[in-house]
């Protein structure tokens, strides 16, 4: 195992297999729609490229940043770092999310981008972690990769403290390296 990897929960093959059948599914959904996938960075990065380039349809993509995070811990705010610079207005917007876990910080880009007027938003996240939404968010998913435990996962684009992001699968980090 990798250092500070507790134990892998989900390997390499298990992910690409469940992104190309996301991919086929939100292809059909999205036939004739041209949409605009939304990645919110920097999690995101791995299972974006994976994914739009298994969606079959016409699509442009683009990314934002937001901060949430330091460390293991939420800070309790979301700020916006880095802002789209497709105009969304009347387009078919999917956010693609590499976890979602308390629900604040997708909530928060759901309502920003819904400000710009979208024809529709909907949302793709890798990993759901229901466990530990915050219980005044009301936000679901529409397409949902794999429902996980609330354990700090790291690798295929999430992190801890900018480390574990190369990780070609999702691993659970060992309590040691952040406690």
């Amino acid at each position: 195992m990798e250092n500070g990897i507790q134990r892998v929960l989900i390997p390499t093959q298990q992910l690409q297999d469940r992104i190309g059948q996301l991919a086929a599914e939100v292809s059909k959904d999205y036939a004739g729609k041209k949409p605009v996938f939304i990645g919110v960075l920097k999690g995101v990065l791995m299972f974006m490229g994976d994914f739009v380039q298994q969606v079959t349809e016409p699509c442009e993509i683009d990314m934002m940043r937001i901060s949430s995070y330091c460390g293991t811990g939420s800070k309790g705010s979301v700020d916006l770092v880095m802002d789209i610079s497709t105009d969304i207005r009347g387009r078919h917007v999917v956010i693609l999310e590499d976890v979602f876990d308390t629900g604040r910080s997708l909530s928060y880009v759901c309502d920003y981008l819904l400000e710009k007027e979208p024809a529709s938003l909907k949302i793709v996240t890798l990993l759901d972690k229901p466990e530990k939404r915050l219980p005044e968010v009301t936000l679901k998913a529409d397409y949902v990769g794999f429902t996980i435990p609330n354990e700090f996962v790291v690798g295929y684009g999430m992190d801890y403290n900018e480390f574990y992001r190369n990780l070609p699968y999702i691993g659970i980090l060992s309590p040691e390296v952040y406690q």
